[in-house]
């Protein structure tokens, strides 16, 4: 399939799923893939809204891609960030780098930072989108295109599932999208600066996320399982800002 296919295709599912399951929601991390569905839901004015988890240990570069972000597009960006409340047990208990101590310690993290954001960001919405993708690692090769997020009760739409890392940056180049400067510095994947390390040539495209860790773990849990923490009202969403 060529990539003209593939972007009508994505464009087609875009515009159905803002149409059949408003408020639908685009869950950005700011990747490559997520700027490519960020650039067609802005291209085609889709009635979809951004939103992003700052975890408080991104990249600077992440931030700047934000920043570079709305300046182009001029689009709203719901910004999720920790329960500080939360996070301060998590830091208190187990120490500011904990993940590196085992797998447990590690997804407690991202419970924190990660998972129990997002799910204040999901509630009371119609749908949520990713730029998940089965070419990304060994968790991944079975994502469907379209699936029903039992977590969080709602339908969840992988537009790029079957896309290549070819045909991310081959639309990437073609309309000139705004990607992480990190990408050039050998990070294909990019997370918490922390848990994310430049890949060799030849490796996984996500080897350097939790690279002390097996393959077969390396998932945060935003995709992953249910995670045991309640949605609190004092939790913060700020919108249309940047911490």
């Amino acid at each position: 399939m060529t990539l003209q296919h593939r972007t009508a295709d994505a464009f087609a599912l875009l515009s159905r799923i803002a149409d059949a399951h408003p408020p639908a929601m685009l869950a950005t991390s700011f990747g490559a893939e997520d700027m490519v569905l960020t650039d067609l839901v802005a291209r085609h004015r889709l009635r979809i809204r951004l939103f992003t988890i700052d975890t408080g240990r991104l990249p600077d570069e992440t931030h700047a891609l934000v920043e570079r972000t709305r300046e182009r597009y001029g689009l709203p960006i719901d910004v999720y960030v920790p329960d500080t409340r939360e996070l301060q047990n998590l830091v208190r208990e187990h120490g500011v780098n904990a993940f590196y101590r085992g797998v447990e310690l590690r997804r407690r993290c991202c419970a924190v930072r990660k998972s129990a954001p997002l799910a204040r960001a999901l509630v009371a919405k119609g749908a949520w989108i990713t730029g998940l993708r089965r070419a990304q690692s060994v968790t991944r090769t079975d994502i469907p295109v379209e699936d029903h997020d039992a977590v969080h009760g709602l339908p969840k739409f992988n537009p790029l599932a079957d896309w290549s890392d070819e045909d991310v940056w081959a639309y990437v180049r073609t309309h000139g999208v705004p990607t992480n400067e990190l990408h050039e510095r050998g990070y294909p994947s990019i997370g918490c600066a922390p848990c994310t390390r430049a890949v060799a040539p030849g490796e996984d495209v996500r080897a350097g996320r939790w690279w002390w860790e097996h393959p077969e773990h390396k998932e945060c849990g935003l995709h992953r399982r249910p995670v045991a923490m309640p949605v609190r009202e004092a939790d913060r969403v700020l919108s249309e800002a940047w911490p």
